[in-house]
C-alpha cells in the first residue's frame, strides 16, 4: 500500500473509531405512559418535553417513548418504574390511593390556585420543602410534578346543578381525597381506569366522571355525555419519574441537564401544555356535538354549598388522618400548600 493509502486507512479508521465512541455515548431511555400518541397531551406537552429533554443532554440521551400503554398499563406504572420495566414513568396518582398521601395535600377539592400551570408550580415547590413529600418518593427519581385544573364533572343523562341532582349517582373519581369529596356530597365514587372510562359510560356502569378538559378531548367523552358542570371539584396530580438504578448509572452532567427541564420549569411546562392548553379545543369538539348549552356553572349560593360539605371538611379530614400517622406538623403543610397557591 502506497503512501496515500495508507493515509486514507488511517483517516477511515479515525472516523470509524471516533463513530464507535459517539455511540458508546448514546444512553437510550425508555419512557412510557398511558396516553396515546395521538392524543392531544402527547403532541402538546410529552414529545415536545422529550426532544428537550434530548437536546439538553446535546443528544447523549435518546428517548424511546412507549405511549398507550404499550409497556405497562397506567395503574402498573409505578411497580414498572421501580422495577426498571421503564427508565422513565409517567404516574397518575390516583391509580394509587394511600401510596403518597402526604402528597395528597396537593388534591383536596377547591384549593385557591386557579390554572393546571400554577398548581404544577405549587407542587414541586412543596416537594422541595417538605421532607415528607420527599420520603415518599425515596425509591425513585422525581423530575417533576405536574396537576390538572380542578376537575369539571361530566354526566351521561342527568344533569348535576345542585347536590341534591349528585345524590346516588356512580361517578368515577381517583382515590384520595377525590374519592372522599365524591362521597360526602352523597354519590357513589368509583375507580376505573381513564381508558375503560368510556365505555363504561356508553354502557352505563357509571353515570358520570371527575375529569379534566384535557381527558374530554383525548378519550372524546363528548361522544357519550350530554352534560357537563364546572364545579369546585378537586385537582390531581402526577409525577415524572425515574427508575432510581438508572438515575445514578448516569453522569452528573447528564442528571444536571435532565434537570435543566425539569424541576419547576419542566413543572409548569407540563401543567401548562398538558391541561391548560386544551380547554378552547375542548369546548370547540363539544359545540360540534350540538352539546354546548349543557355547560352549567354553579350559582354562587350553590357553590358554597358544595364547599361546606364536600370542601373544607375534606381538608380536616386529610389533616386529621396525616396526623393519625404520625404527620405532626399536617396542618403546617396544608396551610402552606394554599399559601403557596395564592402567592
Amino acid at each position: 500500500m502506497n503512501r496515500q493509502g495508507i493515509q486514507v486507512a488511517i483517516c477511515l479508521m479515525t472516523i470509524c473509531y471516533f463513530a464507535v465512541q459517539s455511540q458508546a455515548k448514546t444512553i437510550t431511555l425508555r419512557y412510557a405512559q398511558q396516553n396515546p400518541d395521538t392524543s392531544w397531551s402527547t403532541t402538546h406537552c410529552v414529545e415536545p418535553w422529550l426532544r428537550q429533554l434530548e437536546e439538553a443532554t446535546g443528544g447523549q440521551v435518546k428517548i424511546q417513548a412507549f405511549h398507550g400503554e404499550t409497556l405497562a398499563k397506567g395503574k402498573d406504572l409505578w411497580n414498572a418504574t421501580r422495577s426498571g420495566i421503564t427508565d422513565i414513568g409517567w404516574i397518575s396518582h390516583g391509580y394509587f390511593p394511600g401510596l403518597t398521601p402526604v402528597t395528597d395535600v396537593i388534591s383536596p377539592p377547591a384549593l385557591p390556585f386557579r390554572s393546571a400551570e400554577k398548581g404544577s408550580e405549587v407542587l414541586w415547590k412543596l416537594y422541595e420543602q417538605t421532607p415528607e413529600i420527599q420520603n415518599e418518593f425515596k425509591d425513585v427519581k422525581v423530575l417533576l410534578f405536574y396537576t390538572s385544573e380542578s376537575y369539571n364533572l361530566i354526566t351521561r343523562d342527568k344533569p348535576v346543578k345542585s347536590i341534591p341532582d349528585l345524590r346516588g349517582l356512580k361517578i368515577r373519581m381517583t382515590g384520595g381525597p377525590p374519592t372522599d369529596m365524591v362521597k360526602a356530597l352523597g354519590a357513589v365514587p368509583l375507580l376505573v381506569p381513564m381508558t375503560d372510562a368510556y365505555i363504561s359510560l356508553q354502557k352505563g356502569v357509571i353515570d358520570g366522571m371527575g375529569t379534566p378538559w384535557e381527558a374530554i378531548h383525548t378519550y372524546r367523552f363528548y361522544e357519550v355525555v350530554n352534560h357537563y358542570a364546572e364545579v369546585p371539584f378537586p385537582a390531581v396530580y402526577f409525577s415524572i419519574v425515574m427508575n432510581k438504578n438508572t438515575w445514578n448509572r448516569l453522569p452528573e452532567a447528564i442528571r444536571s441537564a435532565i434537570m435543566s427541564v425539569g424541576g419547576v420549569e419542566g413543572s409548569r411546562f407540563w401543567g401548562r401544555n398538558f391541561f391548560d392548553a386544551v380547554k378552547a379545543e375542548t369546548l370547540e369538539k363539544i359545540k360540534a356535538s350540538g352539546n354546548s348549552a349543557h355547560i352549567y356553572k354553579l350559582s354562587d349560593e350553590e357553590h358554597a354549598r358544595w364547599l361546606e360539605i364536600g370542601g373544607k371538611p375534606i381538608w380536616s379530614e386529610w389533616t386529621r388522618r396525616m396526623e393519625s400517622k404520625g404527620v405532626s406538623n399536617a396542618s403546617a403543610i396544608l396551610n402552606t400548600t394554599i399559601r403557596l397557591s395564592n402567592e
